[in-house]
């Protein structure tokens, strides 16, 4: 498990490029058979990909946690970006299809990842946050009805079309875990889809100093990039990613792109307030 501590946004607008990709950037998040961690100081969140191809891959607690395993003192919450996969918690088999979502709550002692085809591996993505409640754990269906008790589809007004073409924003946004959905403590997760022609998400932009966010940028070829803005509304960086490439952002900076073409992305969140509109706005014309 990788540790990231954290950053004052005095001494932010002092980095240089090299220095900014070291603290926020995750370069790469997904490995061949391996689990890849990242655990941030801020707001304690964990966050990285599993990759199961030959083998089943168990989620353990790693000597940083202190914990008798990963969830004694958290929640995790995961989508998978790859083929078809399957999870399984304290003995329960889930089957988790592209694009498919878990909710896993505290106390959970056992959990392991598979594919179900070793030529197209599941790629789970996953955050986690510190809980102090235990929520029931779910399946969460994107596009497929539920089957089981333990399945949720994501209701219709968590897929929200927003923006469009003339403005090169039009997406779709899908919100996976937060209140009325999927209960959490403190987490929330979700995928928003940039349709083709569209390249920026979350502009006009805002902060929310109430709980700091992760992306994971995918659905990108080899030669595309997104340029993804952070830093406060008026000390404005930015950071080149690629493909499967995730970052970091502080509860104080700003966190937007644009792509050399359309994308998706996930954004988890941890932190005090679920409340997704708790937001401050940042007028366009007042950033710099």
């Amino acid at each position: 498990m990788e540790l990231r501590t954290a950053a004052s946004p005095k001494d932010v607008k002092h980095y240089t490029t090299e220095r900014l990709r070291e603290e926020f950037l995750v370069e790469k998040v997904f490995f061949e058979d391996e689990i890849k961690l990242v655990y941030s100081h801020i707001d304690r969140i964990i966050f990285g990909g599993a990759m199961p191809v030959s083998k089943a891959l168990k989620l353990e607690a790693g000597d940083e946690l202190r914990a008798q395993y990963f969830l004694e003192r958290r929640e995790l919450g995961i989508i998978n970006i790859g083929g078809d996969g399957i999870i399984i918690a304290d003995g329960v088999t889930y089957e988790v299809g592209a694009r498919d979502g878990m909710y896993i709550g505290r106390g959970t002692k056992d959990i392991s990842f598979a594919s179900a085809d070793a030529s197209n591996p599941a790629k789970f993505y996953m955050c986690s946050g510190p809980a102090h409640m235990t929520y029931p754990t779910k399946r969460i269906l994107k596009d497929k009805k539920a089957e089981f008790s333990y399945d949720v589809e994501i209701l219709p007004e968590n897929k929200k079309e927003l923006g469009c073409l003339e403005d090169s924003n039009h997406r779709t946004i899908n919100k996976y875990i937060l209140p009325g959905q999927v209960e959490s403590c403190q987490l929330e997760m979700g995928m928003t889809h940039l349709e083709p022609g569209s390249v920026w998400n979350t502009m006009p932009c805002h902060t929310h100093d109430r709980r700091m966010e992760v992306y994971l940028y995918f659905d990108l070829p080899e030669d595309a990039f997104v340029m993804h803005y952070m830093g406060e509304p008026q000390e404005t960086r930015h950071i080149v990613m690629r493909n499967e490439q995730a970052v970091i952002s502080p509860s104080w900076s700003i966190h937007s792109g644009s792509g050399s073409r359309n994308y998706t992305f996930i954004w988890g969140m941890v932190g005090e307030n679920q409340d997704f509109d708790d937001m401050d706005d940042v007028r366009m014309q007042d950033l710099l």
